[in-house]
């Protein structure tokens, strides 16, 4: 939101904050300012010049000679606009006057005539977009004279902030939403500023105007306005001004336009935008003598009916749109913008203004389906002031009978199917202390929200206050915890203590998925692994879901695998030198769903690996990531997963395994004879990891493998067990070291865990600490050197015992699998 601070002063009086402090108060209360932009900045050589006379220049037919009146002396401009003509005042950059884009002004010669000067438009003074014609100064010559600095003139001693707001405070779309922030006293130290030019007696005249009001339909004047649609159109406020003379806005009205980032168009469309930018509510005014029997209607459009809107497009609206219409046709796209052939222009005489509520979502839908963003659908698609609507209107009135003339018509009309009424919300001073740590008397928590419009009522003696929300918060603030924050902000947060007061732990435990999530963090972290977090939108060929509106065109569907994005992240370390990746990332897939219903989602954990397995140092030897990194991981992976029999399988050279498995979609395909497959206790496939294919990958030539790990989790884990503390053993354990011939065929997994099964009750751990394959080894057998530690709780084990335990599951490997004892 882009705001003039000279335009929030006059909002606001008593407001003597810099620009500069201003924009840190707006910081401190939840919406930074993004920049500050001096309005005179390069315009001081700048001056008003007066054109005397114009003429052809003798040379060339699309130029003109012009004497001009600067000054300090009339001198010839040469000027190649067509809008230039005598008696008329211009922005005039005298020879030696530099612009804001840098360019200095020279004297020349432009096809033989001198020419001591420019003429300016408004995109070369940083004023505007317009760069058609020269700038034309809508000023009396009575109160300027020729050689005024253009800022003065203009009123260009001004700041321009650009201040973020959140999408749910629309109150802040507006100069007096801003002002109400900042001013010592909020809303009652704020005042509307004067309107030159008004007739005493105009304001009071207007806020007497008698209303006719009805649920549906009202006439005044031959004038009738009717809601078709009162769903979509809570309210529909209308106001005729007759006798206006349409022409430029007088240069107040220019200056406060343009200070706002705003451009003048004429005095009456000028008016709209003014109250739009200083009371946040959108009005449009329509040429009467254009509507079909003088009649508005609000309804929804017919099917592929079309309309030109101001913007010379012709447009197509759909059966869910609404439209604002007269007897025959849609003129307007109802919250998003006005129709051409309804348009305000030099020939109208008589005017409709308009002053609507619409409902945010059909408005949002609307300026989605055409493309259509404008400053008026900005504001309605997020909500304004129910209650404001006839403060806006009757400003509005205001600023046209003073700047184009006129009589307003003998009332007011107002359709109302859906009349808005406070609200009130209860607020607790024990709950706002339970909140936020610190009491806040109701003395105080009323000088905190008064300010900003509420009214603050007591009730049960103190221990609930009832709050009247103001209609241009009846948006955001619905809950007593949204009172709360409101207390919080204007307090200001770092006005909290820092030491941590007292409070009660919640009793209720997390989602299994969410503890199983916060288990896999751990466990990926410890295995020096850092998280990602990528977009979930990606581009075509990684989803099968496409979002209807996406936030860019190259990623407009949602992934169905999380491996692809971390690829890329590895090529961007390696682009940039960084030859060690580790990443993990936890996030949701999507896959399309039946035939009408919504997509699919499960969450998955994927990891990529390239590079060596541990920091370089000196001391130790350079080991590269392999397919048993890969496997140590995905077996921690499964380890963390409570209550799962899941397992993992070799891929071999022909991309098969030794178990049976059904495919699962949006896995990722790896090289076959260097992965892994996870099965579940179906046999279905929920889970790869191995070396990733390197066609696609698009890394350097020096680029070693790249590796890589998803597996989905389970959407509802089993909670896991819970802890257990046990004390310190008190009596010593036994170790045995043994030396086992095991067949090639039989994985070491499986003869570890046939020793913690028969190696009876005293058998605590069972470690391996040595592999050999060579001398003294018979060929199709490798050495496994296992230790086993035995331990009793309640005494000390004698020899005995750990040598039967250790003969018994050593019977059972030579018997079951053929391991021998080495050298036994």
């Amino acid at each position: 939101m882009k705001v003039s601070y000279r335009w929030i002063r006059s909002l606001a009086p008593e407001l003597t904050q810099t620009p500069e402090e201003a924009s840190e108060r707006l910081a401190g209360l939840g919406f930074p300012v993004e920049g500050a932009e001096a309005l005179a900045e390069g315009l001081g050589d700048i001056v008003v010049g007066r054109v005397l006379e114009v003429r052809s220049h003798p040379n060339a037919d699309r130029l003109r000679v012009c004497e001009v009146d600067g000054g300090h002396g009339v001198v010839q401009v040469v000027c190649g606009a067509d809008n230039v003509r005598a008696g008329a005042w211009y922005p005039l950059a005298p020879v030696g006057a530099t612009l804001p884009g840098g360019m200095q002004i020279r004297k020349a010669k432009l096809r033989g005539e001198a020419s001591e000067g420019m003429l300016c438009s408004e995109r070369e003074l940083g004023l505007g977009r317009g760069h058609e014609g020269i700038m034309e100064l809508a000023l009396e010559a009575e109160a300027i004279r020729p050689g005024v600095p253009l800022v003065e003139a203009l009123g260009l001693q001004d700041v321009r902030l650009d201040v973020e707001v959140t999408s749910n405070r629309p109150d802040l779309l507006s100069h007096q939403g801003i002002a109400r922030e900042l001013a010592p006293r909020g809303g009652a130290s704020l005042m509307d500023p004067p309107i030159p030019g008004e007739d005493p007696g105009v304001a009071e005249a207007l806020a007497t105007l008698p209303v006719v009001a009805d649920p549906r339909e009202v006439s005044v004047g031959g004038v009738t306005l009717r809601i078709q649609d009162p769903d979509l159109c809570p309210r529909y406020l209308g106001l005729v001004i007759r006798g206006v003379t349409v022409g430029p806005s007088p240069s107040w009205l220019q200056s406060r336009l343009r200070a706002a980032g705003a451009r003048p168009i004429n005095n009456v469309v000028d008016a709209t935008n003014y109250v739009l930018l200083e009371l946040g509510q959108p009005l449009h005014a329509f040429d009467l003598d254009q509507l079909a029997a003088s009649t508005v209607v609000v309804r929804r459009a017919q099917e592929a009916e079309r309309i030109r809107t101001l913007d010379g497009e012709d447009r197509t609206l759909g059966s869910e749109m609404l439209a604002i219409c007269d007897a025959r046709k849609p003129v307007a796209v109802a919250g998003v913008m006005g129709g051409e052939e309804s348009e305000v222009g030099a020939s109208t005489r008589d005017i409709l203004l308009e002053c609507a509520l619409f409902n945010p979502g059909p408005v949002r839908a609307t300026r989605k389906a055409l493309g259509l963003s404008t400053d008026a659908s900005y504001r309605f698609e997020r909500g304004v002031d129910p209650q404001g609507l006839r403060t806006a209107l009757e400003r509005c009135a205001r600023i046209i009978l003073a700047t184009a003339g006129g009589e307003v018509g003998e009332a007011i009309l107002d359709v109302a199917p859906a009349p808005s009424a406070p609200m009130r919300v209860g607020l607790r001073p024990g709950r706002v202390e339970r909140v936020l740590g610190i009491a806040f008397p109701v003395e105080a928590i009323r000088g905190l929200l008064e300010p900003l419009g509420f009214q603050v009522e007591e009730e049960d003696g103190g221990e609930t206050l009832s709050v009247k929300v103001p209609g241009f918060r009846s948006w955001d603030v619905t809950r007593e915890v949204d009172l709360i924050e409101e207390i919080a902000r204007r307090h200001g947060y770092d006005r909290f203590p820092d030491d941590l007061g007292a409070f009660r732990p919640g009793n209720v435990p997390d989602h299994p998925l969410f503890q199983l999530e916060d288990d896999l963090r751990t466990e990926m972290t410890a295995w020096g692994l850092l998280e990602a977090q990528t977009p979930a939108f990606a581009p075509m060929g990684e989803g099968e879901v496409e979002v209807m509106n996406p936030i860019s065109m190259e990623e407009r569907w949602l992934r169905g695998s999380l491996l692809p994005a971390l690829l890329r992240r590895v090529r961007y370390n390696l682009a940039r030198g960084n030859r060690d990746v580790r990443l993990y990332e936890l996030g949701t897939v999507f896959a399309a769903g039946p035939r009408g219903e919504l997509p699919r989602e499960r969450t998955r954990l994927a990891v990529v690996l390239h590079g060596h397995r541990l920091p370089p140092h000196w001391a130790g030897k350079d080991e590269a990531v392999d397919l048993w990194e890969v496997k140590g991981i995905l077996e921690r992976i499964l380890h963390r997963i409570p209550g799962t029999s899941w397992t993992v399988n070799p891929l071999d050279s022909q991309g098969t395994t030794n178990a049976p498995a059904t495919e699962a979609s949006g896995l990722p395909v790896m090289e076959a004879g260097s992965s892994f497959q996870v099965l579940d206790e179906k046999g279905v496939v929920v889970g790869v990891g191995g070396r990733v294919p390197g066609e696609g990958l698009d890394l350097p030539p020096w680029a070693g493998a790249v590796w890589g790990v998803e597996i989905t989790l389970p959407a509802e884990p089993p909670a896991a067990p819970p802890v257990r503390m046990e004390p310190l053993p008190t009596h010593p354990g036994v170790d045995r070291d043994l030396a086992l011939l095991v067949p090639e065929e039989h994985a070491a997994g499986g003869i570890l865990e046939q020793l913690r099964v028969k190696g009876g009750d005293f058998l605590r751990e069972v470690t391996v600490f040595d592999l050999y394959r060579g001398e003294g080894v018979p060929e199709g057998f490798r050495s496994l050197a296992v230790r086993l530690h035995f331990r009793a709780e309640e005494r000390t084990l004698t020899d005995g015992e750990v040598e039967k335990a250790v003969r018994g599951a050593t019977r059972v490997l030579e018997e079951e699998f053929g391991v021998r004892i080495r050298g036994g």
